[in-house]
């Protein structure tokens, strides 16, 4: 019996410090793509508090040579190669499972792939690699072929991107003024929680704010300027439920086709609108973008709304893209 004890003792000694140091690295593309990541992580790990999380992200300022004692580090690239090389936070020969999250994003975003590649070859042969995307392009192919070595593969069908809990509208519109007075009527016919709305510009995005707030909506907006902590206040504030309305345009994301990735899960949002379509950084239709966008409605088991604003034939010859690799889309113009 006292064996027993003793051996107890030691296991929980060699536990306890087999934990104190980082195991798990989960890079993301975004500042507000890791926080969200997080809020699953923490969310999830409440019913083991040993587990704790830390955020190698800008702004998260460490001191030189303080190791890490987090199992569990959620970040950017560029932050994570800091914490590795320069900073010496994280051990990367002790990390046991490496997760890269949203790899479309990163083989196209200048920078992201190269320094993700450098954190995985610092990492010991026998750590678990997971890879995670979107799209499953050429370019992803290659990069996980050199990122996951003999990999499972867990691909969702083209057919399975079923959209059953979303009515998906268009209107006819001549201008953006004429996109404004339609906004406004549905607005005014149909009772709405929370909404987001997608623009191509900047401009056009600040345009519309002013004009909802004129016409007494609590408007949320996201646009390049904004320094990421600002992002991220105006994210929480809106899934907080302080402001109704979220007007965005393609800041948060490059290029176009990695748009609304950060995964925005409020509970409240009933319609999207895409005041602008989607577009590549071609101007080509994006699928892969629309579905991300509009995906925003009709979760957790509810039923929501995508209303596109068309403008020209131009964006008619774009919708009919979507309309034929989705489904079809009805009519609510005037």
């Amino acid at each position: 019996s006292q064996n027993c004890e003793e051996k107890s003792s030691n296991y929980k000694i060699k536990s306890h410090s087999y934990l104190c140091y980082s195991m798990c690295l989960c890079i993301s593309p975004t500042y507000e793509l890791a926080l969200q990541t997080g809020k699953v992580i923490e969310q999830m790990g409440k019913f083991y508090p040993e587990v704790k999380l830390a955020y190698a992200v800008r702004g998260h300022k460490m001191e030189r040579g303080i190791k890490i004692k987090e199992q569990i580090v959620i970040g950017t690239p560029g932050t994570v190669l800091d914490w590795c090389i320069k900073l010496k936070l994280i051990d990367p020969k002790k990390i046991k499972v490496f997760v890269l999250d949203e790899a479309d994003v990163m083989i196209a975003t200048q920078g992201h792939q190269d320094q993700s590649i450098r954190i995985q070859r610092m990492l010991p042969k026998g750590c678990q690699m997971l890879l995670f995307s979107a799209t499953f392009e050429d370019s992803v192919w290659k990069f996980a072929e050199r990122v996951v070595p003999d990999p499972n593969i867990i691909k969702l069908k083209r057919e399975e991107e079923t959209l059953d809990t979303i009515k998906q509208y268009y209107v006819l519109c001549n201008s953006k003024e004429d996109k404004f007075n339609a906004l406004c009527n549905i607005y005014g016919a149909i009772t709405i929680a929370q909404a987001m709305i997608f623009c191509h510009t900047r401009k056009t995005a600040n345009w519309l704010a002013g004009q909802l707030s004129k016409e007494g909506h609590q408007v949320a907006l996201l646009s390049g300027e904004m320094a990421v902590e600002q992002r991220a206040a105006v994210i929480e504030r809106f899934r907080d439920g302080k402001e109704k309305v979220l007007i965005t345009t393609n800041v948060l994301f490059i290029p176009f086709s990695s748009v609304c990735k950060f995964c925005i899960d409020v509970e409240q949002v009933s319609v999207v609108i895409n005041f602008d379509l989607p577009l590549d950084k071609d101007g080509n239709p994006d699928n892969e973008t629309y579905l991300h966008r509009i995906g925003r409605t009709g979760r957790f088991g509810k039923r929501g709304l995508a209303v596109n604003m068309v403008d020209s034939q131009r964006s008619m010859e774009i919708l009919k893209t979507y309309e034929r690799h989705f489904s079809k889309f009805e009519n609510i113009s005037n």
